[in-house]
């Protein structure tokens, strides 16, 4: 499939630039390009550059830039994901994933129901890690804007935050009415889609009261209990199909 490499575009002197950390490492040691090699780089506004190699070493690759071209149109909606902190490693899983499906954000928070916690630092580290997921999963499958991984926040702040014309979606397992395409019927004028999926738990009743009285829609997925890694990229799954992304 189809590769870039991240280039900051700090270090653009007018035809030349260099790449540094790990993207060097990758492209001298684990990929072995040298000099002569042409690759594909984008910055971090989506400017894509055709370039080929002329240095090429562990701790910095030098690049003659041959062809620029601007950014792609921005997609027609906005998908952003609200994930309730899972168990164990399924946050990794999830970015990786979510981001090959072309999510537009992710909003890791902290629900009734969240299993484990962590400190401040902790969180930090974890956020910096899901972000440079993102940031490969973005590389290899072709897309251009990375994601956005944003900073972790509790349930409350995350219904509450305001966000115009935006269709507002939490997949509730006790949900027996409406289910996610009778939600999604007649929802084409939306421009974009928030949707909230709750950790092994779910939900608690209070937070789909809460999230209701913030303009939230329960839906439910069917008569099977979906694992929560498993509700989030079903969810963007047929988002994207029915909105034809």
């Amino acid at each position: 499939m189809a590769r870039h490499f991240f280039l900051d575009r700090d270090s653009i002197s007018r035809d030349r630039a260099f790449i540094a950390g790990d993207e060097a490492r990758h492209i001298a040691s684990v990929l072995r390009l040298r000099a002569g090699d042409a690759i594909r780089l984008i910055d971090q506004e989506g400017w894509e550059y055709s370039a080929v190699i002329s240095a090429s070493g562990p701790q910095r690759v030098e690049v003659a830039l041959i062809e620029k071209r601007p950014p792609l149109e921005a997609p027609a909606r906005r998908i952003i994901l609200g994930q309730a902190l899972p168990k164990f490693q399924k946050m990794d899983y999830i970015v990786q994933k979510a981001t090959e499906l072309g999510v537009s954000s992710i909003i890791p928070f902290v629900s009734s129901r969240s299993i484990g916690g962590a400190g401040a630092d902790r969180l930090h580290l974890k956020r910096l890690r899901w972000q440079k997921i993102a940031r490969e999963a973005t590389k290899q499958c072709g897309r251009r804007l990375v994601p956005a991984v944003e900073k972790v926040t509790v349930f409350r702040d995350v219904v509450q935050a305001k966000r115009e014309n935006y269709l507002k979606i939490i997949l509730w397992e006790d949900e027996k009415k409406t289910g996610l395409r009778e939600m999604l019927i007649g929802s084409y004028h939306s421009k974009n889609a928030v949707v909230l999926v709750g950790p092994e738990g779910g939900f608690t009743p209070g937070e789909i009261e809460l999230a209701e009285g913030c303009g939230f829609q329960p839906a439910g997925l069917g008569p099977h209990i979906m694992r929560t890694e498993t509700a989030s990229l079903y969810v963007l799954s047929v988002l994207q199909y029915e909105w034809g992304g």
